[in-house]
């Protein structure tokens, strides 16, 4: 009798599964420390070995992918006839705002003024839109992990809750946007050990990480009310000074803390954003001082782009909400405007002057995109792999990232906002779909042959 040994593993992963949670087992990968003693030590353990990346690729060999390789090497080639800048010359800031979405566009709330009437205003003369999340209340480590590798989640095995704490450390080598850059910060005004990224940025290639108690200092801790997390204005202050401290082009990711829950009645003008809708009062309290919280981002964001507007070099910032905030009573959790984040992409006035552009508005992108984005905004040349997904951005529907799917049957979304099965897709897009798929197991789950090759240099 002939035994599928990669079947045998899955069934036995299933059963550590199913045993650890007869017992109250509660997998938790944001932080390993709580998870221990949540679950003890023996249990988070073997919650961490009960991972299947990715599903194997059938057609995945060397051959295959150096055959990628050289399709995507042509594409580069073609693209950066039409590009002047280098990516590495400029300032790149990859924004991550905390629970940050419009309460707008939400047909079961009515509020009584726009708490991001600047965001909304500076979205209508740049590249901007909506982005998918693939969270709802949480994940915020997940649309780090997709924004930064070009990687979609979606791909990853169910049992692939968190990449960062999952499939970080099981991989020998990452590609991240930073490692474009000779010199890359990360900041976040809060603890540094969630999601594991002290670990992970370092592996990541990350020089500093400027979190609370770093060696690397945050400075101007500012809080706005009675909120106990640094405000959003700390966060750009200290980015400004991480800009300022280096005249050649550097990669920053910022993530901020401000609006992350619970959203209590910390400022005085929650009053200003009184909420109508089928709710009880304190649902209604709560989206009112959540909307307070938005009105003082919207206000530190303003700031911030006239600031960088001021420093002659090039610099562009992709801001982009993570996710909704788990507020809403009477939402679908499934319904796509569940996962509709507010994202734009700004270059100040230099970074004008000298090639970058404003792109057309893109109403719905996946976190993949933004790397692609960027590239194209700047004007800057391309790698291999960035070509494939300048290619993705173009030409396929936005992957619906919040859809986890094993990388089987994958679903898509329209630019009418309509979903669209792989099936739908063209043979084009079930190619560029495919490939991106080959990609993601050979970086994550595979034997990392795109390493031995070109497919990550720019020429």
């Amino acid at each position: 009798m002939k035994i599928n040994i990669k079947v045998l593993e899955l069934k036995c992963l299933t059963i550590v599964s199913d045993f650890l949670n007869s017992y109250g087992n509660l997998p938790t990968f944001e932080n390993q420390e709580q998870g221990a003693q949540q679950n003890g030590a023996l249990q988070q353990f073997l919650n961490n070995i009960d991972v299947t990346i990715m599903k194997k690729e059938t057609n995945y060999s060397k051959k295959k992918v150096d055959k990628l390789a050289r399709k995507y090497s042509k594409l580069a080639n073609k693209i950066n006839t039409t590009r002047n800048n280098d990516l590495s010359t400029q300032t790149v800031i990859f924004n991550l705002s905390e629970s940050l979405a419009n309460l707008n566009r939400l047909k079961e709330v009515e509020l009584s003024q726009n708490p991001l009437s600047y965001i909304d205003s500076i979205k209508k003369k740049t590249t901007s839109g909506l982005m998918i999340s693939s969270g709802l209340g949480g994940g915020t480590a997940n649309m780090e992990y997709m924004t930064l590798t070009g990687l979609p989640a979606s791909n990853f095995s169910p049992t692939i809750a968190t990449p960062y704490t999952q499939v970080v450390p099981e991989s020998e080598q990452t590609m991240t946007i930073n490692e474009y850059f000779k010199k890359s910060t990360a900041i976040h005004p809060y603890n540094g050990s969630f999601y594991s990224r002290k670990a992970v940025y370092q592996k990541f290639g990350f020089q500093r990480f400027m979190y609370l108690g770093s060696k690397y200092k945050l400075k101007h801790k500012m809080k706005v009310g009675a909120n106990s997390y640094l405000s959003d204005e700390t966060a750009y202050r200290n980015t400004l000074d991480v800009i300022n401290s280096y005249k050649n082009g550097q990669f920053i990711n910022l993530v901020t803390m401000q609006n992350h829950m619970p959203y209590s009645d910390y400022y005085d003008n929650s009053g200003d954003y009184q909420v109508s809708g089928d709710m009880d009062d304190g649902e209604k309290n709560t989206i009112s001082n959540y909307s307070a919280g938005l009105s003082y981002t919207d206000k530190a964001v303003e700031k911030f782009i006239e600031q960088i507007d001021k420093i002659n070099k090039p610099i562009t910032l992709v801001f982009y909400g993570d996710h909704l905030p788990g507020i809403y009573s009477n939402i679908d959790g499934n319904s796509l405007e569940a996962r509709e984040t507010d994202y734009f992409i700004y270059s100040n006035k230099y970074a004008k002057q000298h090639g970058a552009k404003n792109l057309r508005h893109v109403k719905y992108v996946s976190p993949i995109d933004f790397v692609a984005l960027t590239a194209e905004q700047t004007n800057s040349k391309v790698s291999p792999y960035y070509a494939l997904l300048t290619e993705i951005q173009k030409e396929l529907p936005t992957i619906k990232v919040y859809a986890y799917n094993d990388g089987k049957n994958p679903v898509f979304v329209d630019k009418k906002g309509k979903t669209v099965k792989y099936k739908q897709l063209t043979k084009k897009q079930k190619s560029l779909y495919d490939d991106l798929k080959l990609v993601q197991y050979d970086l994550t789950a595979g034997n990392q042959y795109l390493y031995k090759t070109k497919f990550f240099n720019v020429r």
